[in-house]
């Protein structure tokens, strides 16, 4: 039996530990016949390793997403590894520690528009870099967190997603006409390095969570969310796109 994403050739950022969502993209990717490279920032090694545990190691190119120079490169640096790009995982979201946990109304602008630059901007920088490249049917595909709610220590954060849904549909409208997709998928609190600023107290939190979700909530297994961010990377959605898909167990639709 095929693989749902035999033939398909990704981009996936974020791969920084074995619990992120990245990485089990990644794993998950390659088990349904992807062909895939890495993005790596700062540390190409750390990167690279956890590429060698892989299925199959893929290549790793450098990429800070705020670096103009790189993002200028990226496609040809891509290109040696792929003849075309069918998808996109963005999962990339920094803030300095003083835009959470109660920073929101004393966090400068320019740490504020660092939080802003990483977490919403780049959405739009990694596509349009990645632009001669896509492929007609291909797929952008972003990791959120909802931001409908003013979520405990989360601050400037949760205004970065906010920007981040809108960038995912005024991608959506302006690539359309490509045959391009652009979607995100709204994860439940994991215990991945870019979800630390979430909920104040961690294991609080998350207990909260999995009490209120119907289908019950696991912050330590990402497979879910990969699995829905591989659905949205495959042929099977193919007109779905502004779309904010939650892979959450439910919680959003829970009323307080």
């Amino acid at each position: 039996m095929s693989g749902l994403l035999d033939g398909k050739q990704l981009v996936i950022t974020g791969v920084i530990t074995e619990s992120s969502i990245a990485y089990a993209v990644a794993r998950l990717a390659q088990e349904e016949g992807a062909k895939i490279v890495l993005t790596a920032y700062g540390r190409p090694t750390l990167v690279a390793r956890l590429a060698r545990r892989l299925p199959e190691e893929p290549p790793v190119v450098e990429l800070d997403v705020t670096d103009e120079e790189q993002l200028s490169t990226l496609a040809d640096r891509v290109g040696e590894h792929l003849d075309g790009v069918d998808g996109i995982l963005h999962s990339v979201a920094n803030a300095p520690a003083n835009c959470l946990d109660g920073g929101f109304l004393t966090a400068p602008w320019r740490d504020v528009s660092a939080a802003l630059h990483t977490s919403t901007y780049s959405l739009v920088a990694l596509t349009m870099a990645c632009r001669p490249l896509l492929r007609p049917g291909s797929s952008v595909v972003g990791v959120d967190f909802d931001a409908s709610r003013a979520w405990p220590g989360y601050d400037w954060m949760g205004v970065a997603k906010a920007g981040l849904e809108a960038c995912s549909r005024y991608l959506a409208r302006d690539l359309g006409g490509q045959g391009i997709r652009a979607n995100l998928v709204a994860a439940g609190p994991l215990r991945t390095l870019a979800a630390r600023g979430i909920g104040g107290d961690g294991p609080s939190f998350e207990k909260s969570w999995a009490s209120r979700a119907p289908l019950g909530w696991d912050p330590q297994d990402a497979e879910p969310v990969a699995r829905t961010c591989v659905a949205l990377l495959s042929d099977w959605l193919p007109a779905t796109t502004g779309e904010i898909v939650h892979a959450d167990g439910g919680h959003h639709m829970i009323g307080d």
